[in-house]
């Protein structure tokens, strides 16, 4: 939000803005009307103190524990094959990861509907969500999610690791999809996950 903006929501002036944030005003008697303005507590404007807001029912978030960029599925294909596994310019965005991770750490968003899965399972990845992968986790236990890359091929593809006396296979966890038994490498196991609620 700009000044601008926020003079205009709020009823004042843009230099009583421009005075509060450069520090020239101390408590203006609009310090009401910019909270409402900025769906924040007037309290936390004024001292900091509290919360930032007027909902005491709202929690904050997980702690962020770094910035991981989100990259296509070409670049994760050739993620462990880059000297420097990244380079700056080539990721798309860069997002918050509350989970413990490695600096390596990348983000990919689901293609496909391979691994949505049929309703009532808790766990699902739908099309567009965002996954957080570590390349530096690459002994996946038996039920993981991991990002492979299929043997022989550039196909790289986020599926569900089995292991079951010895033969290893790709599960997609819809099961109007077939597993994949042809040899792979696994190129990092997800973490976690993040889409629009």
């Amino acid at each position: 939000m700009t000044q601008q903006q926020l003079a205009a929501a709020a009823g004042v002036s843009t230099s009583t803005i421009g005075n509060l944030e450069s520090g020239l005003r101390d408590k203006p008697r609009e310090l009401n009307s910019i909270a409402r303005a900025l769906q924040a507590s007037a309290n936390w404007l004024e001292s900091g103190r509290g919360t930032w807001d007027n909902d005491a029912n709202v929690e904050s978030g997980p702690d962020i524990r770094g910035r991981v960029p989100l990259i296509s599925w070409v670049r994760a294909g050739n993620w462990d094959d880059a000297n420097d596994p990244f380079l700056p310019g080539e990721a798309e965005t860069w997002l918050g990861c509350p989970m413990p991770h490695s600096s390596s750490t990348y983000v990919l968003r689901v293609k496909g509907d391979s691994m949505t899965a049929p309703h009532g399972n808790t766990r699902t990845y739908p099309e567009g969500c965002l996954i957080f992968v570590d390349p530096e986790k690459r002994l996946p236990l038996n039920g993981e999610r991991i990002v492979a890359k299929l043997e022989g091929e550039n196909e790289v593809t986020f599926k569900v690791y089995k292991n079951e006396d010895g033969r290893q296979w790709l599960q997609p966890l819809n099961p109007s999809h077939e597993p994949i038994r042809q040899p792979f490498r696994v190129l990092g196991t997800v973490i976690g996950k993040w889409e629009d609620g």
